[in-house]
């Protein structure tokens, strides 16, 4: 059984937005974690457009336009700022690529992990939360039971599929309920909820 037969099986809301929303083609990362989480670093708060502009800005700061993580700690403040990047997220950029050379972002390492214990691998870093792991197991390592309930676009498609009223942490509570069905194809899920569009 497909991922798109199981949950339609088991949620008639769901299959209906099955049929009417396109199929997800499946991004490469080269699984490449490191970049990944730099470029969702990048990304927090912005639109995507400003979001690629900067990264493909940083990228050309750096040989092979790859910020290795020993080549990103010796740029200055300056030359990282003139990509376009706050204070901040520089900050958070060295934390990562600290990170990676104290401890390492193998693809191999984690992939031998199940998903908690990645989120509790990698949410130490200072920069990188829950919801930016979950973005990562689902779109670089393709873990297929993924369900970032604190995802503003999933909480509100959820909400205006389900007709769901509750709020506070009832509403979080009547969500993951609803997921529930979806496994173990959660990550399938909300990629067609992400992609669906709602008649007005």
């Amino acid at each position: 059984m497909t991922p798109e037969e199981h949950l339609s099986a088991h949620d008639p809301i769901l299959a209906k937005i099955i049929q009417s929303t396109p199929t997800f083609k499946k991004t490469d990362w080269n699984q490449d974690v490191y970049l990944a989480l730099l470029e969702s670093i990048v990304s927090q708060q912005i639109s995507v457009k400003a979001a690629d502009s900067i990264f493909a800005r940083l990228r050309a700061l750096f040989p092979n336009e790859y910020p290795a993580a020993q080549l990103l700690l010796e740029k200055s403040d300056d030359e990282l700022r003139s990509a376009g990047l706050s204070f901040q997220k520089i900050n958070y950029l060295r934390n990562v690529a600290r990170f990676t050379l104290e401890k390492g972002i193998d693809y191999q390492t984690l992939d031998a992990l199940s998903d908690e214990e990645i989120v509790a691998y990698l949410t130490p870093i200072k920069g990188v939360g829950k919801w930016t792991v979950e973005m990562l197991l689902m779109f670089v390592m393709n873990r297929p039971d993924v369900f970032p309930v604190d995802d503003l676009v999933i909480r509100q498609k959820m909400i205006k599929a389900y007709q769901v009223t509750e709020t506070g942490k009832v509403l979080y509570q009547k969500l993951h309920q609803i997921a529930e069905s979806w496994r173990p194809f959660r990550t399938q899920a909300c990629r067609y909820l992400w992609r669906w569009q709602p008649e007005s």
